[in-house]
């Protein structure tokens, strides 16, 4: 394959059209990841019941919180390949490929020992219900966590330099790998939520392999060589300057879950069960938007190291009307449909009528995701991650964790329902206040 095929310049044509060209294979991969984490849950939900359902929810949470953490520093490297990417600085994109991936291999490596082993203590913390499968769970799942970083660090560089199909396509395969391994495992063998955790590290395995191989095959591009690791000190600092606050904000976010998670598991094994399916059913609903956000990222990272303004402010306000539309649709469909949604993961009615309260109180709020994700996404493109760690912890802890807080003592379990409902709302004028700053307008300080 010719190397321009591997690359795409997002700073020239019709922006909706990049925008549309770039963010489609991210809403794929976006889809294949949600039905990933689902298929654990609605598998385990027929064959296992609400137990693991609830198992799955908690020990998910944590690994969410690691996850978001990898992906928050990814995006740290991320920027900067855009940028250098826009700016024609190919040896300096190279460098910048190098320090990521072989860093976050060593970084996978801490990771893993400190939640295989403290993977009881945890759960302890967070109360689970059913704490016998949340364990098995967690720690086999801790496994995947060296898949998790490679494969994220890999993926940052690609989608860098504009080719978001390839993830798509890696991410399609480990999905169906998940599915049909959770089947053989959970169904065939009853394994247990020890099983969908196997499948699911088996899966990240196959998906990290086949992104190496992707970049090893062209080091004209990526300029990665296992046999000669490379690694730059100021690379390095840069990508954690911008990836720490990204970091910290996803994990602000999947703390202030968990949070909510421990209120919740207060109610119960049905509780916890009923708001592990609607979170899947909400991440699912959110997962076009996040799409559209990181596009949005990557256009705006190449648009302004190539230092054009102004198509940086209408790659903003079109994904905006994408985003504002989409969230519009997806409250209407899930308003409609919670019930039936629903069944799909569980037929025990006390789980199955909390999740679908919890769904349609909780939909609501996608509008307000909408539009800070799209700010989000605008920001972090500029290398502006400390404002999406401000507005971050506005949202999930001084509006999320406080009105948990107030409103469960009021109103009990619809009272926590209603709080992440109400949280997002407050980043949507951060937002706004930012881009009137025009601090974005400045030059990228990416070197």
């Amino acid at each position: 394959m010719k190397k321009a095929d591997l690359m795409l310049d997002l700073t020239e044509g019709s922006v909706r059209k990049r925008l549309i060209q770039y963010a489609v294979p991210l809403v794929a991969i976006s889809l294949m990841q949600s039905l990933y984490s689902m298929a654990d849950l609605m598998i385990s939900g027929h064959f296992i019941g609400a137990g693991g359902i609830s198992g799955i929810n908690n020990s998910g949470q944590v690994m969410e919180l690691l996850t978001k953490i990898i992906i928050g520093l990814s995006q740290g490297g991320n920027i900067l390949i855009g940028q250098f990417f826009g700016a024609k600085e190919e040896e300096k994109r190279k460098e910048t490929t190098n320090t990521l991936f072989f860093s976050f291999m060593a970084m996978s490596a801490v990771l893993f020992a400190i939640i295989y082993l403290s993977a009881g203590n945890i759960l302890r913390i967070l109360d689970a219900p059913a704490y016998k499968e949340a364990l098995g769970y967690l720690r086999i799942c801790s496994i995947g966590i060296f898949f998790i970083a490679g494969y994220n660090a890999l993926a940052a560089a690609v989608r860098g330099v504009g080719d978001s199909k390839r993830p798509m396509r890696i991410i399609m395969i480990a999905t169906c790998t998940n599915v049909v391994l959770d089947l053989l495992f959970v169904g065939g063998f009853r394994m247990g939520t020890r099983g969908a955790a196997a499948a699911t590290v088996i899966s990240q395995g196959i998906s990290f392999v086949l992104i190496l191989m992707h970049v090893l095959g062209n080091p004209d591009i990526f300029g990665i060589r296992l046999g000669n690791p490379a690694f730059y000190m100021k690379r390095f600092c840069r990508i954690i300057s911008l990836g720490i606050p990204c970091a910290v904000q996803m994990s602000l976010a999947a703390v202030s879950w968990l949070t909510v998670t421990k209120f919740v598991n207060g109610y119960g094994v049905a509780a916890s069960a009923g708001a592990g399916v609607s979170a899947k059913l909400k991440d699912f609903s959110q997962l076009f938007i996040s799409a559209v956000s990181s596009a949005v990222s990557a256009m705006t990272a190449q648009t302004l190291g190539a230092e054009k303004y102004d198509r940086a402010k209408e790659v903003l306000y079109t994904a905006m009307r994408i985003a504002g539309i989409t969230a519009l649709a997806l409250i209407l469909f899930a308003e409609a449909g919670a019930p039936m949604l629903v069944r799909l993961f569980t037929e025990e009615p006390q789980a199955a009528a909390i999740a679908s309260q919890n769904l349609r109180i909780e939909i609501i709020g996608q509008i307000f995701y909408a539009v800070f994700m799209i700010y989000h996404g605008f920001a972090i493109g500029a290398g502006h991650t400390w404002f999406v760690l401000l507005s971050s912890f506005v949202n999930c802890i001084l509006a999320r964790v406080v009105l948990v807080v107030i409103l469960e003592g009021i109103m009990g379990l619809p009272g926590i329902f209603l709080a992440c409902m109400i949280a997002p709302s407050a980043s949507v004028p951060l937002g706004m206040i930012y881009l009137k700053t025009n601090v974005w307008r400045k030059k990228p300080a990416y070197d």
